[in-house]
């Protein structure tokens, strides 16, 4: 089944298939025509380019597919892990893929620099996101891809230090 960004598609969802294939690149490192950032990203994390890398997650960007904006995720932890006390609210743009089942819903973890003191509202797009150091938050929201026109990797990091 041919797909609008240039791939085979196996699902006939562009988005659902390369975020499967990170997925299953990061489950590799972690148990639990052209060459695209994706795919760069993708032999990055599994040291196909220089090995040994100690990397184990590619950051990714959605955009979705009725406005082609970028999509951004919020959540929040439990406040100083109190049971029944919601912590303060995050937002980032940017995630690391945790789980896609077979009908292309995908559990997405927000990732942020934990030094950036803002949480939601100075991030107006993916540029106003701090991208150095960033870390895993703990913070996971169930998202469709099909609801997804377009995916962008950043350069593979390692989160699980």
């Amino acid at each position: 089944m041919g797909c609008g960004c240039g791939r085979e598609s196996a699902t006939g969802n562009c988005v659902c298939d390369v975020l499967r294939e990170i997925l299953d690149a990061q489950e590799d490192v972690i148990e639990n025509c052209c060459e695209t950032s994706c795919e760069r990203s993708i032999n990055d994390l599994l040291g196909e380019t220089d090995p040994g890398t100690g990397l184990d997650t590619v950051p990714v960007i959605l955009y979705c597919k009725d406005s082609c904006k970028p999509f951004k995720g919020f959540g929040a932890n439990r406040y100083n892990d109190e049971l029944g006390k919601i912590g303060e609210m995050q937002a980032s743009f940017i995630f690391r893929v945790k789980d896609i089942d077979d009908d292309c819903c995908a559990v997405l973890e927000l990732l942020r620099n934990p030094n950036d003191p803002c949480k939601c509202d100075h991030l107006h797009d993916p540029c106003d996101q701090e991208t150095k150091g960033l870390d895993n938050t703990g913070i996971c929201i169930t998202v469709d891809l099909n609801c997804f026109c377009h995916v962008t990797c950043l350069p593979a990091i390692s989160v699980f230090n």
